[in-house]
């Protein structure tokens, strides 16, 4: 194929609603910040956008932790980031399971050679405190793991009980943010948490490719005192802090249109405000279950742990007869939006329905429901 023919074709790509699970759409001022000229990484022009990206993500997490900053690899990577440096072989984690990812969680701790303590919980509801704080109490484990906003069940966990008795034990926290940074209060320093990762792909509104990680002074200690080298390289949070501390020694070479989105979609987030945008994704949630109640819809998830930006939805007949998987093909084909099926012991079962940043908005509902009962007949 020529390069105009290529180019014609990149021109061409559907223009596409994501109500998935992520990626969300970007904020067109993301867009045009990715469009600038490239840098180099080391410039001291793109090093003080370093800098306000930094400190952007304290914001939004809640914290004053040093080491705080945009890892150039996807979310999965920052969870990897956070165990691989925490844990040695021999280690023990608690780690608490209701859903995919909490599940992802044990699987990478397990792969470091880590003794893994599971405390699993029905998925579409939220840990057991009591059980999670008989695991930490009984096992006093090194490391304490578990998801804030579970994307494969939409269940928010509530973080303050299990934070708590595990640094009453002396284990260090570690909790996924993936779906909840951005779109909802984090409060990291407030709740006790170690070490954080995310992905910008959701509720900052940004494309997939960085994870914004966090480690606690208390979690770098560890990290410093280890018997061991870290198992990987490139995820060492000792040599990564050269390259985005006061130092700036060479680690690698960061992928600089991204940290280009990510301080506009930080600006923009924080121009906005946490509380306010909160708000939003709350009222765009209640909108979805409001709407989409009378075409038979129903959410998985309880009231008090319901996910904001992600919602999972039991399916009506009108769907389940048609094939849950050819409805969403149809409201893709003929209505350009995204849905997303249920994974793992959901599949086919539920969708997700994903609202999540510049999607948390009413238009994005009245666009969906309007489709769905085209589709539906």
């Amino acid at each position: 194929m020529s390069n105009a023919a290529t180019l014609g074709a990149m021109r061409d790509l559907p223009s596409r609603l994501l109500l998935g699970p992520g990626p969300s759409n970007a904020h067109p001022r993301v867009l045009q910040a990715m469009a600038q000229p490239l840098l180099g990484h080391l410039d001291p022009a793109f090093l003080e956008l370093m800098d306000e990206a930094q400190d952007g993500l304290r914001t939004l997490y809640g914290t004053s932790n040093a080491f705080t900053l945009p890892l150039s690899a996807t979310g999965s990577a920052g969870m990897e980031a956070c165990l691989c440096n925490l844990l040695e072989p021999g280690d023990d984690v608690v780690v608490g399971i209701a859903g995919v990812f909490g599940g992802r969680m044990a699987e990478v701790a397990t792969r470091i050679g880590a003794r893994v303590t599971r405390v699993e919980a029905e998925w579409g509801t939220a840990l057991e405190p009591a059980a999670m704080a008989e695991a930490i109490g009984s096992v006093r484990p090194k490391v304490v793991a578990f998801v804030h906003a579970e994307t494969s069940t939409g269940v928010l966990q509530p973080v303050d009980e299990i934070a708590a008795r595990a640094r009453a034990e002396g284990a260090l926290v570690v909790l996924d943010c993936v779906t909840s940074l951005g779109g909802l209060p984090v409060e990291l320093d407030a709740k006790g948490i170690d070490a954080a990762y995310s992905g910008t792909q959701k509720c900052l509104s940004c494309p997939p490719g960085l994870s914004p990680v966090s480690f606690s002074e208390r979690a770098l200690e560890c990290v410093r005192s280890r018997a061991r080298p870290v198992q990987s390289w490139y995820l060492d949070v000792s040599l990564l802090a050269g390259y985005y501390g006061g130092e700036r020694v060479y680690h690698h070479t960061a992928p600089i249109s991204a940290i280009y989105g990510l301080v506009e979609g930080l600006r923009v987030a924080l121009e906005e405000g946490l509380p306010a945008r909160t708000a939003r994704h709350v009222a765009a949630q209640t909108a979805l279950l409001e709407r989409l109640a009378p075409l038979g819809f129903e959410p998985l998830v309880e009231p008090a742990h319901r996910l904001p930006p992600l919602t999972t939805l039991r399916l009506p007949a009108a769907v389940r007869d048609r094939g849950e998987a050819a409805v969403r093909r149809a409201l893709l084909d003929e209505h350009g939006i995204e849905v997303g099926g249920g994974l793992g012991k959901l599949a086919g079962d539920v969708w997700r329905v994903g609202l999540m940043g510049e999607n948390a908005r009413l238009e994005s509902v009245e666009r969906l429901v309007s489709a769905l009962e085209s589709v539906l007949g």
